[in-house]
């Protein structure tokens, strides 16, 4: 069984930081991942480029925030990352975006896409933890992440944040890579573990910690067979490229990831993970 909540929150930001802040990180999401969006994606065919998979998805959890931003409104983007959800809620939508994320290295990074796209007076970009965020109770009209709480060691503490700068009517929606019922600890950690936490919450643990914090309309909308393309995709795409790679990333870097992403794989070809995207709205 999942230990999906754990006792102190915080506990792993420094690595988290530290994991993100790296050149090798850097490089490896420019070169495969196409440097803008850094999630699972949503595939058309298995041949997808993974950028374009990985804008999909972003554009599917947006669609959850139809009739909620608009020009005037904002939008908590949680665990922003390089920023490309915040840019395309911004664009999409005309809205304010606030993207509050752990690297400061990330941050500046951008900062400066946003002012080279024309989106910096739209989208303020903030330093600091989803484990305390920075802003008063009911302030956002949405909130949002992608990928972000599966580097937490405290996913309750997180959720509960994120609903509570939620204005009444306002909207939740995120992605996370979560752990199938009942698959032991030990079974994934071999993966996991490189994201700097020993296990995954569940989506049981996801749905019902929502419903104990008052949201209603929650759904999940479930793409885990997308899991296996995705980690395909990377393994295909990292041993094609692993000379360019090689250039431009730190050789143990290289040799982790070829050790890392099968293991992936093989998680998601066994059904022990689940991913989608978990919405729901907070009441008037």
């Amino acid at each position: 069984m999942q230990n999906d909540v754990t006792a102190t929150p915080g506990n792993n930001e420094d690595a988290t930081r530290r994991y993100y802040e790296s050149g090798d990180v850097d490089a490896f999401y420019d070169t495969v991942w196409g440097g803008e969006d850094i999630h699972t994606g949503i595939y058309t065919d298995a041949n997808e480029p993974i950028a374009a998979a990985s804008r999909r998805t972003v554009d599917r959890l947006a669609d959850r925030f139809e009739g909620v931003l608009a020009p005037g409104a904002s939008v908590l983007d949680l665990g922003s990352g390089y920023g490309g959800t915040a840019r395309h809620l911004a664009s999409r939508f005309g809205c304010r975006v606030v993207a509050l994320n752990l690297s400061a290295t990330q941050n500046e990074r951008h900062r400066r896409t946003n002012t080279e796209r024309g989106l910096g007076e739209l989208i303020e970009v903030v330093t600091g933890s989803f484990h305390e965020v920075p802003f008063e109770d009911g302030t956002f009209d949405a909130v949002c992440s992608l990928e972000a709480l599966c580097h937490s060691d405290d996913r309750a503490k997180a959720l509960g944040e994120a609903v509570r700068v939620l204005r009444p009517g306002g909207a939740l929606a995120f992605t996370d890579i979560a752990a199938a019922e009942d698959v032991p600890e030990d079974v994934l950690y071999p993966a996991v573990s490189r994201l700097g936490v020993s296990a995954l919450a569940t989506m049981s643990f996801y749905l019902r910690r929502l419903g104990e914090l008052g949201l209603e309309g929650i759904e999940f909308d479930e793409h885990s067979g997308e899991l296996i393309t995705h980690y395909v995709r990377l393994t295909e795409e990292t041993t094609r490229r692993e000379k360019e790679l090689r250039e431009v990333i730190s050789a143990r870097y290289v040799d982790g990831l070829l050790e890392n992403l099968p293991l992936w794989t093989a998680a998601a070809r066994a059904a022990h993970l689940r991913w989608g995207i978990v919405s729901g709205r907070r009441p008037v």
